[in-house]
């Protein structure tokens, strides 16, 4: 299926000296490169603005077409968005998942958080989109859930790092958690502030896992009063 969309008309001068308007020039899109842009303009404004402060009519009105047109491609705004939404986390568990591939463990944690730090600043528009909790019931996933996706990546290694220094394999999952979490958040943090420089953030956040887990009790005990 090919689309139409206009070009903004020029002016041409006539005979008699009086400037008449020129048709615009329209360039055909195929549905599939309709459905990218569209996607691509949704990716921005949803980054912006938001689920809520995002309409219907502001992503046609850039797409130069109709609403009509988005409508046909993803059902309306709760589609697209959903679809942004799965791509990105998509984007971010893949790329941390392909980049665990060290046998150090201390240089796994390097990587995980490189990764992390390395969708953050390339794919700035998408992450932002995920940090928001998702209003739409039908969507993918929430920030939260890709969390705890790539915990589960982690938890592997740290399972047969705790099994071979004689701690619980089965706390591995809570310290997954905790760890992915904090890279997180601080990822968020960066987003703003952007400093230090990414290289520095890692390793900071590696120096404090890695030392905290080198210094791990296998046993942690409470030193207040609370003990429940």
């Amino acid at each position: 299926m090919m689309e139409d969309v206009a070009i903004d008309g020029r002016t041409g001068s006539t005979g008699s000296g009086e400037q008449k308007p020129r048709r615009g020039r329209r360039v055909r899109m195929t549905g599939a490169e309709r459905r990218e842009q569209l996607l691509d303009i949704g990716r921005t404004l949803f980054a912006e603005k938001g689920f809520e402060g995002t309409s219907v009519e502001e992503i046609a009105a850039k797409a130069g077409v109709s609403k009509p047109v988005v409508y046909e491609h993803f059902g309306g705004k709760e589609g697209l968005y959903a679809v942004v939404v799965d791509r990105e986390m998509r984007q971010l568990l893949d790329g941390v998942t392909g980049a665990l591939t060290a046998g150090h463990p201390r240089e796994l944690l390097e990587q995980a958080a490189f990764a992390l730090l390395d969708y953050i600043e390339n794919y700035t528009d998408g992450f932002r989109i995920l940090v928001r909790d998702s209003p739409v019931a039908q969507s993918t996933g929430t920030f939260a859930s890709l969390i705890s996706d790539i915990a589960t990546q982690v938890e592997d290694i740290l399972g047969l790092e705790f099994k071979a220094r004689g701690f619980d394999p089965k706390l591995a999952p809570l310290y997954a958690q905790a760890l992915v979490g904090s890279v997180a958040l601080t990822g968020q943090w960066w987003l703003d502030v952007r400093k230090p420089k990414k290289a520095e953030v890692a390793a900071h956040l590696v120096n404090l896992a890695w030392h905290g887990l080198d210094g791990l009790e296998p046993k942690p005990r409470l030193i207040g009063h609370r003990k429940s």
